[in-house]
C-alpha cells in the first residue's frame, strides 16, 4: 500500500520531470524512459510519455527531429523556448509557498531515520 502512494506521488511528477529532462539534453522518448527509472526508481509507461510528447509537440513546447543511429532512424525530442517557458512556469509554482512545504516534508522524514 505505501508503495502505490510513493508511485502515485512519483506518476504526478512525471511530466515536470520529462521537461526537465529534456531542457538537459533532447532525448528519444525511450531514453527518457531510462533517464526517469535511474533517477525516480519508478518505471514510466511509453502510454504515457509518448502522448505527452505529442501533446507538447502540438502546442509548439518540442520539436522533434530523425537521427540516424546504424540502419535505424530514431526521434528526438527538445525543448522549444516555449517549452523553456512552460518548465520555469513550473519551476515558479514550486518556488511558491509548496516549496517549504515538501521541503519540510522531506526533512521531517529524514529525521525520523
Amino acid at each position: 500500500m505505501v508503495k502505490d502512494f510513493i508511485y502515485a506521488f512519483i506518476r504526478g511528477l512525471n511530466r515536470p520531470i520529462i521537461l526537465w529532462l529534456l531542457s538537459v539534453e533532447h532525448r528519444s522518448g525511450y531514453e527518457l524512459i531510462k533517464e526517469f527509472r535511474r533517477l525516480t526508481g519508478q518505471k514510466l509507461k511509453p502510454g504515457i510519455v509518448y502522448p505527452f510528447l505529442h501533446q507538447l509537440e502540438k502546442g509548439d513546447f518540442v520539436v522533434s527531429n530523425w537521427i540516424k543511429k546504424g540502419r535505424r532512424k530514431v526521434r528526438y525530442y527538445s525543448l522549444t523556448k516555449r517549452g523553456e517557458n512552460l518548465l520555469d512556469g513550473i519551476r515558479n509554482f514550486f518556488n511558491m509557498p509548496i516549496r517549504e512545504l515538501i521541503t519540510d516534508l522531506l526533512a521531517k522524514e529524514s529525521e525520523t531515520n
